[in-house]
């Protein structure tokens, strides 16, 4: 059984779908026509993306008349941000590549 966080994974590890986020971040609450534009892709896999994004809660929908609009749903992507990466200082990190550099640099010197 899948988890949250593999579903959200799942759901960025293709670079379609990535794109198709990049889109509503630049322009949020488009319909799938206009997701579908400058797309190289048929209708019908561009709503098969995104039902994997809204499969991991990265994209919600919302009915207005007869258009489905799609919103980008940053919270998903933020919680994997606070648990795979805030955890890892930036600052200890970055000293611990200097580190590796430097025993590297003396291994090849």
């Amino acid at each position: 059984m899948d988890t949250k966080d593999d579903t959200v994974f799942k759901a960025l590890a293709d670079s379609s779908r990535r794109q198709l986020l990049d889109r509503l971040y630049e322009k949020n609450g488009q319909t799938l026509r206009e997701l579908c534009e400058r797309m190289d892709m048929t209708r019908q896999a561009v709503t098969k993306h995104l039902r994997l994004l809204e499969a991991g809660n990265l994209v919600v929908t919302v009915w207005r008349g007869r258009e489905k609009l799609h919103y980008l749903n940053p919270v998903p992507i933020n919680e994997i941000a606070d648990r795979w990466i805030a955890k890892y200082d930036r600052t200890h990190v970055q000293a611990l590549d200097l580190l590796k550099k430097a025993l590297e640099d003396n291994d090849n010197g």
